[in-house]
């Protein structure tokens, strides 16, 4: 059971670096008039779960912070995502 946690883990830990990623890059495009990342890929990985790099980069980046669907929508994924665990490891 060890393995399979450590590799969940680790698997979570890239997929919120990626939607960390994913804002930043977003951001940036928005700043040059570029092609955007949609609003359903970002929800996409924050659903899969990467909620919380999708969370930290609306913070860091400071983007999509005045989008109530992202303020919160995003937490109320992480907090299922977290409901979700607590109630896996009962």
């Amino acid at each position: 059971m060890e393995d399979h946690l450590l590799i969940f883990v680790f698997i979570i830990f890239i997929i919120n670096g990626f939607g960390f990623m994913m804002m930043g890059v977003d951001k940036q495009r928005a700043k040059t008039k570029q092609w955007r990342i949609s609003e359903r890929s970002l929800f996409l990985i924050a659903l899969l779960g990467g909620a919380l790099g999708v969370f930290a980069g609306l913070k860091f980046f400071r983007h999509k912070t005045k989008k109530a669907l992202f303020l919160i929508g995003l937490p109320l994924i992480i907090g299922i995502h977290f409901m979700l665990v607590i109630l896996y490891f009962l």
